[in-house]
């Protein structure tokens, strides 16, 4: 009798192993210390294993945890004020941006990374300008981060339509600098729960020197870039006024495409430039809510795959996508690309959980250690319970309606169990290590402050939602 620290059992178990979802049934999770050490009958059980806890998942479901492969959780703070209006950024999120203080951003960001982790997200891959709130707090929560900080040269301004951005490269090689010192704090932190990569905010935000310098750290630390790539027609803008090629040729002739990438949004690529960064063996990160809300895109996600390319899903930020859960996410990717294409079996369900798991690890380079329930891989899963109305009814034969159910109906307030690291980070719904109402309380105090600050420049700019207020359409 082998003496091990937690066992879970459940009568369904998606393993994600294969080219599915390995579907089991009837298994016990078997850790010990950080890893799965075995998945074994449940009849069997007891003659092989003693555990420290035990929990005895009747009625749920066992999936690896989700990953969240790109938020801007500062941004939380700014939550449901940048939707329904053309021009996101400048008429949407600015006034508010400029308006509150890093201090409130930061209290923002905690209450961002609650939602996430309580919709099933375990791996967190947040991306700001100032990581220092993010990561404290995805250490003290118990999650995995894959994080990242925003490498900048172009100078923080209000450009005029069609103005070419400034160069100050002074400030490039400050935020790299501070990404290495990011690196050195964080990465591998706590047995490699912490990962840090390198963020350039995009080609169009860095010199293509500051880009290839970028690049050669990265490869030393044997890490990843994570880049906002081809984001938008204003990137294809600047880089075409600048270097007279679109950005995915740019990247190509630098010989910045290839596996150390992972190339973010690709909002404005043709099929044709997704596959070429497909086969060039990075990466990519769509993020369906986000950009479908912001831009009224759908990203080519499906042409990257049909290049071999690996795909992970993120919920970007809470002012346009105005969430941060997955399985949002698997949603709007599912019905986005079914919709853009007139066809109902473009990307059907079991391949967006993929995405949201497997996939997503395999993009992100984090396959050989989470998203799948492999004997030798973290203890990374979260149990969904399926008496719920979303959930019901369980069918198994003549087919099984459990990943159809995940995928389209379910809405995060189903996962009641999550552990990280073999770790229990969150138990019958509550968070173990962080006190949610805190962090909650502490963000509501923040809007009137920022609201009053952000009035004037709010109303001048005279954007839809300004228009609404005045027409009491919100």
């Amino acid at each position: 009798m082998k003496k091990v620290d937690l066992i879970v059992t459940a009568p369904h178990i998606y393993t994600m192993k294969g080219e599915g979802v390995g579907y089991e049934e009837k298994k016990a999770l078997v850790v010990d210390g950080s890893k799965i050490i075995d998945i074994v009958d449940i009849d069997k059980l007891s003659d092989q294993y003693e555990a420290e806890e035990q929990l005895d998942m009747s009625h749920h479901i066992l999936l690896p945890g989700f990953i969240d492969a790109h938020m801007h959780t500062s941004c939380n703070i700014m939550r449901g004020l940048a939707q329904d209006t053309n021009n996101w950024m400048m008429y949407g999120l600015q006034p508010f941006d400029n308006a509150a203080t890093q201090a409130e951003k930061d209290i923002g960001c905690p209450v961002a990374l609650i939602e996430a982790a309580k919709a099933g997200t375990t791996t967190m891959g947040d991306y700001e300008a100032n990581m220092d709130a993010s990561c404290n707090f995805i250490a003290k929560l118990g999650t995995r981060g894959n994080v990242t900080l925003m490498i900048r040269s172009a100078k923080r301004k209000v450009y005029k339509p069609g103005e070419l951005y400034e160069f100050d490269d002074a400030m490039g090689e400050a935020s790299l600098n501070a990404n290495i010192a990011l690196y050195d704090k964080w990465h591998d932190y706590d047995g490699g729960r912490m990962k840090v990569l390198f963020g350039p905010q995009g080609a169009d935000f860095v010199s293509p020197e500051l880009l290839l310098k970028i690049q050669k750290i990265a490869k030393e630390r044997h890490t990843k870039i994570h880049m906002h790539t081809q984001q938008g027609d204003r990137e294809t803008y600047q880089i075409e006024q600048r270097y007279g090629k679109r950005p995915t040729q740019f990247l190509q002739d630098m010989n910045f495409l290839d596996s150390t990438l992972i190339a973010v949004h690709l909002t404005d690529c043709t099929d044709e430039e997704a596959q070429i960064i497909a086969r060039s063996g990075a990466g990519m990160i769509v993020c369906p809510g986000s950009i479908g809300i912001i831009d009224g895109i759908v990203p080519p996600s499906t042409a990257f795959q049909e290049a071999g390319g690996k795909v992970a899903l993120g919920s970007d930020q809470a002012p346009g996508n105005n969430c941060h859960n997955i399985i949002s996410e698997m949603k709007s990717v599912a019905l986005f690309n079914k919709i853009k294409y007139t066809n109902p079996e473009v990307l059907p369900a079991w391949r967006a959980l993929r995405m949201a798991t497997i996939e997503g690890a395999q993009a992100l380079g984090l396959d050989d250690t989470i998203g799948s329930l492999e004997v030798g891989k973290c203890a990374d899963f979260i149990a969904i319970d399926y008496m719920h109305p979303s959930m019901l009814p369980i069918y198994t034969y003549p087919m099984r309606n459990m990943v159809p159910n995940i995928v389209y109906s379910a809405r995060g307030e189903e996962v009641v169990l999550s552990v990280v690291n073999g770790k229990i980070v969150m138990k019958d719904r509550k968070l173990i290590n962080v006190d949610e109402m805190e962090y909650m309380s502490k963000m509501n105090d923040c809007p009137d402050d920022i609201g009053k600050r952000a009035a004037d420049e709010f109303f001048a700019i005279n954007g839809t939602n300004a228009q609404f207020m005045r027409e009491e359409k919100l």
